[in-house]
């Protein structure tokens, strides 16, 4: 492990990510939301937040289920692969932060 700064490098991009950290922490408050919620708290328009939702899609973070009972629904929830990598993302960013705040400059951290 290098100093705090360097550290952050090795953050998970694709939680990392302004929109998508928006997304899956509403997400680690919930069973699931639906997409209208999601769209509405986190501001993003509709095709930005389908984006967004296809990458973590992807990347095993969510899974999307589409019905389609008198409207069409997207509901959302977080893997359980996902839950545990935003939980450990945010850990780790509590855990940056603090290390910054009281690394000096004088010392590195060591190295492992």
């Amino acid at each position: 492990m290098g100093t705090p700064f360097e550290d952050m490098a090795e953050i998970d991009r694709l939680v990392h990510d302004p929109s998508r950290l928006a997304v899956t922490s509403a997400l680690l408050s919930c069973e699931s939301a639906d997409f209208l919620f999601l769209q509405r708290l986190t501001g993003l328009s509709k095709g930005n937040l389908s984006s967004h939702l296809s990458k973590l899609e992807r990347g095993g973070v969510v899974e999307i289920e589409k019905s389609r009972e008198r409207r069409p629904r997207t509901v959302v929830r977080l893997t359980a692969t996902g839950r545990e990598r935003v939980s450990e993302h945010w850990d780790r960013l509590v855990r940056l932060r603090e290390e910054a705040a009281g690394w000096d400059g004088t010392q590195e951290a060591p190295r492992g």
